[in-house]
C-alpha cells in the first residue's frame, strides 16, 4: 500500500465528515487489537463524536505525521512504549495540554513532565521459566547475568523496543557501566540467537529450547484466556516470576498517547484522552487485551488477576525513554543481536 494514496483517501474522508458538521476526532494509532473496537464505539456512543482512524506500525505513523507537517489532520497519537512517545515529543509532533482529569487519574511516573503524553495501559515485563527444569528461577533481572543460567535464556533482539526499554531502565537505576556489564553477561547465557516476538520466547519454554524467557505479561495472560497455538496447550509447564520484588519492582511497559501538535479538533482530542482514563475504558484495556490499567484501583480481568499481585517499578518513564539511544549503543557494542 502506498502511503501517499492512503493519506489522500484519509484526508478526503475527514474533509467530507467535517463538511457535514459531524463532530470528529482523528486518531492515528499503532494499537492493532480488535478488542479496542469496544473502546472506540463506546466513546462514540457516549459523546456523539466520530472517531476517524488511521492504523499502522508506530514508526510509520510517526513518519507520516512528520511528512504531513502543519497540514496533518491527526488529533491524537496512540502508540506502544515510552520510547516512541518520547520520540514523537522530540520531533515536535505533540503538544502540551491541561487536563485535571488526566493529571489526577494517571500517576506521575506514567505521564510526560510537560503533559505531552500520558500512559493508558501497562504490561509488566517479567521472567518465565520451565517448572520442571528450573528449580531455582531468577528472582531479579540482575540474576539473568548469573553464569548458572548459561545456555538457558531466550529473549528478544536488541532492536525491539521492549528490549531497549528494559536496558534503559537498568541504566537509570544502576548507571551505564553496570548496565553494560549486565547485558554482556546475559548474552553469554543465551540459549539461541534472539528471534521472534514475546510469544515465541514463551513457546521456546514449552518446546524445551529455552528454560528461561523474558516477556510482557499480556502475551502469557492471553494464552490463559484463549487458545494460543504452541503455548496454551502446555501452559502449566510455564512458571513466572515478578522480578525485583525486594528492590525496584517489576519493569513496566506503557501504551499511551497524546494530542497532536496541529490537532484540528483539539478539544475533542482531549475529551477522548480523558475518556481513556475512565473506569470503564480502563477495564476494557484489561478485559480486552490482558493489560494492566494505568489508573490505580481499577479491577483486573480474571486472566490478568491470575498472575497475582506484585510491586511495580515506579521509575519515571520519561527518564527511561531518554536512555533508549544509549541502550541501543550498548547492545551494539556487546554484540546483542
Amino acid at each position: 500500500m502506498k502511503i501517499p494514496t492512503l493519506i489522500t483517501t484519509m484526508l478526503a474522508s475527514f474533509v467530507v465528515t467535517a463538511a457535514l458538521g459531524q463532530e470528529v476526532v482523528n486518531l492515528y494509532s499503532s494499537r492493532h487489537y480488535d478488542t479496542d473496537e469496544r473502546l472506540y464505539s463506546e466513546f462514540e456512543k457516549q459523546t456523539g463524536i466520530q472517531i476517524n482512524r488511521i492504523e499502522g506500525k508506530a514508526d510509520e505513523i510517526i513518519a507520516r505525521m512528520q511528512a504531513e507537517g502543519a497540514n496533518s489532520p491527526a488529533d491524537v497519537l496512540l502508540t506502544v512504549d515510552t520510547s516512541r512517545l518520547e520520540r514523537a515529543k522530540n520531533l515536535d509532533l505533540l503538544q502540551s495540554i491541561n487536563s485535571n482529569v488526566l493529571e489526577n487519574r494517571i500517576p506521575d511516573a506514567l505521564q510526560d513532565r510537560d503533559n505531552q503524553w500520558f500512559g493508558f495501559s501497562q504490561r509488566a515485563r517479567i521472567l518465565f521459566y520451565d517448572r520442571a527444569d528450573v528449580t531455582d528461577p531468577p528472582l531479579t533481572y540482575a540474576s539473568l547475568a548469573d553464569a548458572k543460567y548459561n545456555g538457558k535464556i531466550c529473549i528478544r533482539s536488541s532492536t525491539n523496543v521492549y528490549s531497549q526499554t528494559i536496558l534503559a531502565a537498568i541504566i537509570e537505576h544502576l548507571g551505564e557501566a553496570a548496565a553494560k556489564a549486565w547485558a554482556a553477561s546475559v548474552v553469554k547465557n543465551f540459549a539461541r540467537d534472539p528471534q521472534g516476538g514475546d510469544t515465541d520466547q514463551l513457546r521456546g519454554i514449552v518446546s524445551g529450547e529455552c528454560d528461561i524467557a523474558m516477556s510482557n505479561t499480556y502475551y502469557f495472560a492471553r494464552a490463559i484466556r484463549k487458545d494460543v497455538s504452541g503455548l496454551s496447550e502446555q501452559i502449566n509447564k510455564v512458571g513466572w516470576i515478578f522480578p525485583d520484588q525486594d528492590g525496584n519492582g517489576a519493569h513496566m511497559n506503557l501504551s499511551g498517547g497524546g494530542v497532536a501538535r496541529n490537532a484540528p479538533n483539539r478539544e475533542n482530542a482531549i475529551r477522548f484522552l480523558e475518556y481513556l482514563v475512565s473506569d470503564q475504558a480502563q477495564q476494557y484495556f484489561s478485559a480486552g487485551n490482558d493489560e494492566y490499567p494505568a489508573v490505580p484501583g481499577v479491577a483486573l480481568s480474571p486472566s490478568v488477576a491470575q498472575l497475582g499481585f506484585f510491586r511495580a517499578d515506579t521509575v519515571d518513564l520519561s527518564l527511561v525513554a531518554k536512555n533508549v539511544p544509549l541502550a541501543q549503543r550498548i547492545y551494539d557494542e556487546i554484540g546483542w543481536e
